[in-house]
């Protein structure tokens, strides 16, 4: 490993051949196993200064829009923490001249009371390449350990070991970060003292500096029709390892040779072990596997830090002791936040009465959080359980829902996609995933559309189903719920962002818009959604009528502004080789109800039927397969659930995958002409 010393520094092509994406790793010990410190990025142009605050990265602001900076949080090392930051230098914005890699205390700590402090550096592959050893820090609360800049196009690493007095408030002022007064400087160093509870988005003018603002990645104009190059995912930091999705060749000698799991599910008997199979499963693995523990318990309020997780623990509650299903408690500069945790299994509802327990059990105890795991999909405005919150306390406990779904999402996100720390956390999430996904385990998601589904169904064929009925409301919410979990799985599958749209006007009551939804339900007898895609044309639309049967997923894809209309016709019918035969194509036509439509395979020898025979302006495209529609309720095989599942997917698969490549070649002259 390569030693830097303090002013030194050294090309990173030099020390690997995989250098595009990096982990920087700080390290410190402490005497008494308590100190700790907060790491923070800033990335600076050539006058050294910041563009915006939003280049300002720490606890608050982690992860870059691009994904070219994420802030990985801090694992346990003995008597210390590391804290890992993961740089994908590929997509470094150009006028970035530098990158500075810092860390701060809190409360008034400062460096000279750490030991061992380095700065260490790893490529893409996980090979450690350099160590700067920091001997002389001190008595400073903020400190540069080192930067990352570019010369002549290549990335260097320049060990730098200067601490600042100011702290974290007096380092990014000196960048360029604007910090409006003497409160917010006070703010930097108070919120690290607090972990219970991060500054929210409406204290951001008074009490932090825009940089603790969450930076939304830039949304493409809806009025933009002229298609392109797909632009390139959004990136995601790329970590150490991420599993193969080729699984390699079984040593088995045949197919009734099953492979030994760390998390066997063949014991499973009852709901009751069930329940206590799974709490006890993902609790352990989160602890074990910081990225996967901090992704769960971050949008809960829960501090970066240690985390420690307890299954079946006995609480005081009146005459009778309670026993919530787990515990999750996290430390951090000292002090405990605390989590109650109750799971149901195999589409077992919550139970009110159970929740109220732990929610005053938390109040008394002065616990932060319950939350509640189910195979359930909670949505805004309807809550899975009601409980009363007893104002006159002054201790407040929130209430928290987690699906199994998006437990199985985000494992699937980090061992296909993003990467964890080595290759053994690779595997246990791996086998957490298949415990998950197998069928005995019983956290399978949301699988059951409800009891009102069967009469609602019957109640659109005879004509007989009324507006207001409360049926058609439950039916609805069964399906938002749906429409939720088929983003997370494909989100999963892609390791892109899948999420619902929602075409209601901001700032409309949920219940409101659900009672619309359920009125247009009885009237039309038609659900419908739609899904927007990073990196594709247009969103993915979902039709369930319930009058024929029929799923439809469709796609309109806008009309180039460029070109001649036979050229498009001829180079959608390119792109769409690989799709099903069955593949139904429509030509939009503006200020006409609809154009010339036909199936892809009609169209192929003739795309020139796509064109409209009065020369009207063509607008787009849309795209559809229809498919049979599942009538039972529950998620089996002739299931509504499963069958909605496979439709988005095949779709996805057959058609909207092959819009997402690069357009074709240049249109020859003959085809710009039209006579080709």
């Amino acid at each position: 490993m390569y030693q830097l010393t303090k002013g030194g520094n050294v090309g990173l092509a030099t020390l690997s051949e995989s250098v595009e994406s990096v982990i920087v790793s700080l390290d410190w010990t402490s005497p008494t196993g308590e100190g700790d410190a907060d790491v923070s990025v800033l990335l600076l142009n050539a006058d050294g200064k910041v563009r915006s605050d939003a280049d300002f990265y720490f606890y608050n602001n982690p992860v870059a829009a691009d994904g070219s900076v994420q802030l990985l949080g801090k694992a346990p090392t003995g008597s210390g923490n590391q804290d890992r930051i993961s740089f994908d230098l590929t997509a470094i914005p150009e006028d970035i001249d530098r990158i500075v890699v810092a860390a701060s205390r809190y409360g008034g700590a400062h460096f000279g009371e750490l030991d061992d402090l380095q700065l260490t550096l790893a490529d893409s592959s996980g090979e450690s390449l350099l160590r700067f050893a920091i001997e002389d820090a001190d008595a400073v609360s903020a400190f540069i350990f080192g930067e990352l800049y570019r010369r002549s196009g290549e990335w260097k690493l320049r060990a730098v070991g200067q601490g600042y007095d100011a702290g974290l408030a007096g380092l990014a002022t000196d960048f360029g970060v604007d910090i409006e007064d003497d409160a917010a400087d006070a703010e930097l160093d108070s919120a690290n003292s607090e972990p219970q509870a991060e500054p929210t988005a409406a204290s951001v003018r008074e009490h932090k500096p825009a940089a603790l603002e969450a930076v939304p990645a830039p949304r493409r104009p809806d009025t933009e029709t002229e298609p392109r190059k797909a632009p390139s995912r959004p990136r995601t930091a790329k970590k150490k390892v991420t599993l193969p999705k080729v699984t390699k060749k079984s040593l088995a000698e045949n197919d009734s040779w099953k492979e030994a799991r760390l998390f066997p599910v063949s014991a499973l008997k009852s709901d009751r072990d069930r329940e206590m199979r799974a709490t006890s499963v993902l609790l352990s693995v989160m602890a074990q596997i910081p990225e996967l523990g901090r992704r769960l318990t971050a949008a809960f309020g829960a501090p970066a830090g240690r985390m420690e997780t307890f299954a079946e623990v006995s609480l005081p509650h009146g005459d009778t002791p309670r026993r919530p299903d787990g515990v999750i408690r996290v430390e951090r500069a000292g002090k405990l936040w605390t989590a109650l945790v109750e799971t149901k299994t195999n589409g077992n509802a919550l139970k009110a009465e159970q929740v109220q327990a732990y929610m005053d059990i938390a109040a008394r105890r002065g616990y932060e959080a319950v939350i509640t795991l189910s195979n359930d999909v909670a949505l805004e405005g309807s809550p899975l359980v009601d409980v009363r919150i007893d104002g006159r306390r002054k201790h407040k406990v929130a209430l928290w829902h987690l699906s199994w779904a998006e437990v199985a999402h985000q494992a699937q996100m980090l061992i296909r996609h993003e990467g964890v720390g080595n290759a053994a956390h690779a595997w246990l999430l791996q086998e957490l995933l298949h415990y998950l996904q197998h069928e005995n385990s019983g956290c399978h998601g949301f699988q059951n559309m409800g009891a009102a589904w069967v009469p609602v169904r019957n109640g659109i064929d005879d004509e007989t189903l009324c507006q207001g009925d409360p049926r058609a409301l439950d039916v609805v919410e069964n399906w938002e719920r749906l429409i939720r979990q088929v983003c997370l799985r494909l989100g999963g599958e892609l390791g892109q962002k899948v999420l619902p749209v929602n075409r209601s006007k901001r700032g409309v009551d949920p219940a409101t818009r659900r009672a619309g939804l359920a009125d247009q339900l009885c009237l039309e007898g038609k659900l419908q959604a739609e899904l927007r895609i990073d990196s594709t044309p247009g969103v993915l639309a979902i039709t369930a009528d319930l009058r024929t049967g029929k799923l439809r997923t469709s796609i309109d894809i806008p009309a180039p502004t460029q070109g001649y209309p036979l050229t498009w016709a001829k180079r959608l019918v390119r792109r769409l080789a690989e799709a099903p035969a069955d593949l139904h194509i429509e030509t939009l036509v503006e200020g006409e109800a609809g154009g010339p439509r036909g199936t892809l395979e009609r169209l192929r020898p003739e795309p020139g039927d796509m064109l409209p025979k009065n020369g009207a302006q063509i607008a787009g495209f849309r795209l559809s397969l229809f498919k049979g529609m599942g009538s039972s309720r529950g998620n089996a095989e002739s299931g509504f659930i499963r069958s909605v599942d496979d439709a988005v997917h095949r779709f996805y698969a057959t058609v909207v995958a092959h819009l997402e490549s690069p357009a074709p070649r240049r249109a020859s002259s003959a085809e710009a002409s039209g006579t080709a």
